[in-house]
């Protein structure tokens, strides 16, 4: 037999590394109902709890009347409606740059970016744990690869010195899996001062991030000349789907003109276009809820620190639990779902070995009450798990 897949299954069963997919049978909101059970979750993307929210949800009924279901065609034929320009046009405006382009996904606006800005000759440089789609755009670029250590300016500087050609640096801006903010201002002086262009993937940023959910750059006070190229998606804080690139003139027509993933793909359908709108009014205008997420935030941090739970430095949605294998992480996931909670656990190769966590993650959507049961139960689970040893890394 050429491919041995049974091997390769039964190997990551062995290693606590076999992922399943939950089957969500409810809209995403706090109390959901997976696999037939009732569960109150904190696993979640939907930051500022728009995916469900009643005006979003007529907005994409309204547009699917008006502009049909499907995008029909690539933006180049025929498939770039009046609600893609019409989005195009205000996230440009809300991240205060000339010009914007719409993507499916956020993986192919990554892959867009990177490889249309270089190739052979070029150098790309990455923090080591910047997310798989920005790791996988540098690798499939061309360009002379190479990861800096985390959040470090002076390893990216050393490693600005070896550069050649046109360089691009990117970064994450909210780290997914630690939660953690990159330190924009010197990442950016470093580039700055070797003539490199930063990139910055603001997923996890927009929405939670900034005095009006304008992400990380607006919380470091930060411009198009800091970061030329900046990036987000849709299915996260706006509760849609979909991603884009925000930056120059010159970009945005460099992007359409060779970028291959937005070229040879299919347009989002224009309803979703339409319903990103009414999404991006609401994060813009109800600043409440980041003021509740905030809130929540500061809760759940102090209350982990007096179960003794090892939290990262996060002040973003985004709060792991570090516990150390994968099986205690299974382990202690599975004891929260029995209780009522889901918390997805985290397992290499996402994270290094060693440093399997749990990824509890809040919406605006929740309450108080709900993050106080969270905790009792965190404290009920945690405490049991302390009396077994730990058997893996």
């Amino acid at each position: 037999m050429p491919f041995d897949l049974a091997s390769r299954l039964a190997e990551r069963r062995a290693a606590h590394l076999y992922r399943h997919r939950p089957l969500l049978e409810t809209p995403q909101q706090p109390e959901v109902t997976v696999d037939g059970a009732p569960l109150l979750a904190f696993c979640s993307n939907d930051y500022l709890g728009l995916a469900s929210h009643p005006d979003v949800i007529r907005a994409m009924q309204q547009g699917a009347e008006r502009w049909g279901v499907g995008g029909g065609a690539s933006h180049l034929v025929m498939g770039h409606s009046t609600p893609h320009h019409q989005l195009e046009e205000a996230l440009a405006e809300f991240t205060g740059r000339p010009r914007a382009l719409l993507f499916s996904t956020g993986y192919m606006a990554n892959l867009a970016a990177v490889t249309a800005l270089v190739g052979q000759g070029d150098t790309v440089l990455e923090d080591r744990i910047n997310h798989a789609s920005l790791l996988d755009a540098g690798l499939l670029s061309g360009a002379r690869f190479s990861r800096y250590l985390h959040n470090d300016a002076d390893s990216l500087a050393k490693r600005l010195d070896k550069a050649t050609g046109n360089t691009l640096v990117v970064t994450d801006g909210v780290f997914s899996m630690d939660g953690d903010l990159a330190d924009l201002p010197a990442l950016c002086a470093t580039a700055k001062a070797k003539n490199a262009w930063v990139m910055v993937d603001d997923a996890h940023g927009f929405g939670p991030l900034g005095k009006t959910g304008g992400g990380i750059v607006e919380h470091f006070g930060l411009g198009v000349d800091d970061v030329p190229v900046l990036v987000g998606t849709l299915g996260k804080a706006f509760g849609t789907a979909g991603a884009f690139v925000a930056g120059s003139e010159g970009l945005i027509e460099t992007l359409i003109q060779f970028a291959r993933p937005y070229i040879y793909t299919t347009s989002q359908p224009p309803a979703v276009a339409y319903a990103t709108l009414k999404s991006l009014a609401l994060l813009r205008s109800e600043s409440w809820r980041r003021d509740h997420l905030n809130g929540l935030i500061a809760r759940f941090r102090q209350g982990a620190n007096e179960i003794g739970l090892t939290l990262m430095d996060s002040p973003t949605p985004i709060q792991p639990i570090l516990v150390g294998s994968s099986e205690r992480a299974l382990k202690l996931s599975s004891a929260l779902r029995e209780r009522g909670i889901l918390v997805g656990a985290i397992r290499p190769p996402t994270v290094p070995a060693g440093s399997a966590r749990l990824r509890v993650t809040f919406s605006a959507s929740h309450s108080e009450a709900q993050v106080e049961r969270l905790l009792d139960i965190l404290a009920e689970c945690w405490n049991q798990m302390a009396k077994e040893p730990e058997t893996d890394a």
